[in-house]
């Protein structure tokens, strides 16, 4: 999938100028609030561990042994400065995250020491996290197994922010009775106008081809800002939106059957 970066529209809602870095924030300044802080924390987790094991796994760890790695990673952060030193000045948060992740693997290396699975801490259970629906991208095998660490890294990231863009896509679609209407027209969403076929998809719906170009602009141009959106939380400045864009669209280009 090549998501598409435009946004139009000036109905869309404001484009928040608070970051991902706001919820990061929040767990590291939460001293006396220490349950908002693993509540936050958790949410970082379950965006973004799937990047962050596959990184693992690709350095050459076991699945289990990169589970172990991926729990401690994110135990780390936590119990440890990191958080209070993370400043959104410093870079994309995909970025930095990737450099201490990096960091941690080497310390950890060299001290050829891991917490053990089911230790005292752990903010969601690995049965919770592989249980999960399959990603709605398919990396090959071949991407999985060539991709240097760094690469495969932002390949799955950038399908972490496709994907939670087209799950808040889905959600609004199904809190206003249209859940059909995505389940048709979210395959269409970045294809060429040559490559849909407004007729099966007015047969399949039961509405004007007409109706169906309506809607799926419409749901173009919802998906887009949600994208849009989704990686203005991993940027501070504002400006590195689009480059941030482009650059997740070239790592989907590279590994994606």
């Amino acid at each position: 999938m090549n998501p598409e970066a435009g946004i139009q529209g000036g109905s869309e809602p404001r484009l928040f100028a608070t970051t991902r870095w706001t919820l990061i924030l929040s767990a590291a300044n939460s001293e006396n609030e220490e349950q908002k802080a693993r509540d936050a924390l958790a949410e970082v987790c379950r965006t973004y561990w799937r990047p962050i094991f596959s990184f693992v796994c690709r350095r050459g760890y076991s699945t289990e042994d990169a589970q172990d790695l991926t729990q401690d990673y994110f135990v780390m952060i936590l119990e440890s400065n990191w958080l209070q030193h993370a400043d959104p000045n410093r870079g994309r948060f995909r970025s930095l995250l990737l450099k201490s992740l990096q960091n941690f693997l080497n310390n950890a290396a060299e001290k050829n020491h891991a917490r053990k699975r089911g230790g005292d801490v752990e903010f969601v259970s690995w049965d919770d996290w592989m249980a999960e629906a399959p990603s709605q991208l398919s990396i090959s095998a071949e991407a999985q197994e060539s991709l240097p660490p760094e690469r495969l890294f932002d390949l799955h990231w950038a399908a972490t922010v496709v994907e939670q863009a087209l799950r808040r896509l889905r959600e609004e679609c199904e809190s206003k009775g249209r859940l059909r209407l995505f389940d048709a027209l979210s395959v269409h969403l970045t294809a060429e106008r040559a490559d849909v076929s407004y007729a099966n998809l007015s047969a399949t719906l039961g509405v004007a081809d007409t109706v169906v170009k309506k809607q799926l602009h419409n749901m173009r141009q919802r998906y887009r800002w949600l994208l849009r959106d989704q990686v203005a939380h991993t940027v501070e400045n504002p400006t590195d939106v689009e480059d941030e864009i482009r650059h997740l669209c070239a790592a989907l280009a590279a590994g994606p059957e």
